[in-house]
């Protein structure tokens, strides 16, 4: 547990960093309203998930993997495990532009639900067909568009590290869509900020790029297998990354 000073400075400057970047985000928001993929709003959020996260002393964040050489210009369903609300703040450090999927929950709030809004992000409503619907509807536009999507395929943060079962959707938009799925391990973040935890921890945290799954010629019988392949494949980069990265959390 850090101390309160600097717990307090966390939270100070991440709210500075919200302050200081949401006018810039608004007027790139209102630039590109029109376009589908969000690209440039959605550049600003990732810039003030990098900056915030670098100007804390309790987080350290290394990317691990090549990313696929295509990924600049073609679209894919970019998939991790989630354990933390600094899931993120590190995935922000990813080289590459996405639209991300997260729970409307987290729109509400003041500053940090107003910059998600600005840079783009698509919101679901858990357990809503009609949400499920739009939201899909707004993913594929997007990939139509030529840029990723990211979404966390747990649908929750796991507790105590245990990687859940894998919900249909990310796979279903991917054979639907015809684009590959990129899986991302993440380890370390849970030692960040655990489940219902109102404070920061100190912490070392990784999010490592593994090797596309295609979807090539597959087909809605096919959704079942390409969820258990990309959480096996998830699952078992997990223990090396957890040992390197303070996570003794096991499946």
């Amino acid at each position: 547990m850090p101390n309160a000073a600097t717990g307090l400075y966390t939270y100070f400057e991440f709210g500075l960093c919200v302050a200081a970047f949401l006018p810039i985000m608004a007027v790139s928001r209102a630039r590109h309203r029109a376009d589908p993929t969000q690209r440039l709003p959605g550049r600003w959020m990732r810039r003030l998930g990098k900056t915030s996260s670098a100007l804390t002393p309790l987080w350290k964040f290394t990317v691990e993997g090549d990313p696929p050489a295509d990924i600049g210009h073609k679209p894919y369903v970019v998939v991790a495990n989630h354990e933390s609300q600094a899931d993120p703040f590190l995935l922000s450090w990813l080289p590459w532009d996405m639209r991300w999927v997260a729970k409307e929950e987290l729109f509400k709030p003041p500053l940090t639900g107003w910059a998600m809004r600005l840079g783009g992000d698509i919101k679901l409503r858990r357990g809503e067909k009609d949400s499920v619907v739009a939201m899909m509807r707004e993913c594929e536009s997007a990939i139509a568009g030529g840029i990723s999507v990211m979404l966390f395929p747990e649908g929750t943060r796991s507790k105590d590290g245990t990687l859940l079962p894998f919900k249909n959707g990310a796979f279903d938009l991917a054979i639907r869509a015809q684009v590959p799925v990129l899986p991302i391990a993440i380890a370390g973040t849970r030692q960040m900020r655990p489940k219902h935890s109102k404070w920061f921890g100190k912490a070392r945290a990784c999010a490592k790029i593994l090797p596309p799954l295609t979807t090539a010629g597959l087909g809605a019988g096919d959704l079942e297998t390409l969820r258990d392949r990309t959480r096996e494949h998830i699952a078992q980069a997990l223990p090396d990354l957890r040992t390197r990265y303070g996570d003794v959390a096991q499946d």
